[in-house]
């Protein structure tokens, strides 16, 4: 299957640059500190969280740290990975948000994929950096994730391609996703999948610190959206 057209566009018309169409949803649901829907092209995900808060008793010994639960909802055909995802969700937002403000606490992530097509552990954390921010949790900056792959036919280099969908992502080749904070262009979460050769890396790893950068524009315009529909609520001293 040819992945990039003589014209230079994907199948979904794309340029190897271009994330896929994003909607972004703050504050879904009330009764929760924070929530969100984040959509990244057909890649459709709830994220839900509760706290800070005081831990389980499970985790009642924690000293001064504060523990991160973080729970996935995900299809049949993904359930087995659901605990790994997890596990990096929790441990990308830990190096994130200023745990020294939340001694002796816990805060719990809930994260539903309602639809997975390519890139969804990147769409997840865009996700839960929305929650986090509706939530009121102080985080040092948006933690803005985004999946870059190599493309590879016959045995030569097609392009980096950025936002893989699941069609792209059976071309079977080296997928690296990268969580960032923007502002600094620091790298909080890396994942690669398969092997790929040292001199292809930096530009990989290039292409997916640029998706997180274009990202955090969306983020943030998302965050303001919540917040200028929050002002009438707050009283005429919030405007």
């Amino acid at each position: 299957m040819e992945y990039i057209s003589p014209e230079g566009l994907r199948l979904d018309g794309r340029r190897a640059n271009e994330i896929r169409r994003v909607q972004a949803v703050v504050g879904m649901f009330p009764h929760a500190d924070g929530s969100s829907y984040f959509q990244q092209g057909d890649t459709k995900v709830v994220a839900i969280v509760n706290g800070p808060k005081q831990p389980i008793s499970s985790f009642e010994n924690l000293g001064d740290t504060c523990s991160y639960l973080c729970f996935l909802l995900v299809t049949v055909q993904q359930q087995k990975k659901s605990t790994e995802l997890g596990s990096k969700i929790a441990s990308t937002f830990e190096s994130a948000v200023m745990n020294e403000l939340y001694p002796h606490s816990q805060i719990d992530i809930s994260v539903q994929v309602l639809q997975a097509d390519g890139g969804v552990l990147a769409v997840a954390i865009n996700a839960v950096t929305l929650a986090i921010i509706d939530a009121g949790i102080a985080i040092k900056d948006f933690v803005c994730a985004a999946t870059a792959s190599v493309i590879d036919s016959a045995f030569v280099l097609v392009s980096n391609q950025l936002d893989i969908n699941h069609q792209e992502s059976l071309a079977q080749g080296p997928e690296l996703t990268l969580a960032i904070l923007p502002t600094s262009s620091t790298i909080v979460m890396n994942e690669l999948k398969l092997r790929v050769h040292s001199d292809l890396y930096p530009e990989l790893q290039e292409l997916a610190i640029a998706g997180g950068i274009t990202l955090h524009k969306l983020l943030k315009d998302a965050v303001v959206s919540r917040t200028k529909a929050m002002l009438p609520a707050l009283g005429p001293s919030s405007t």
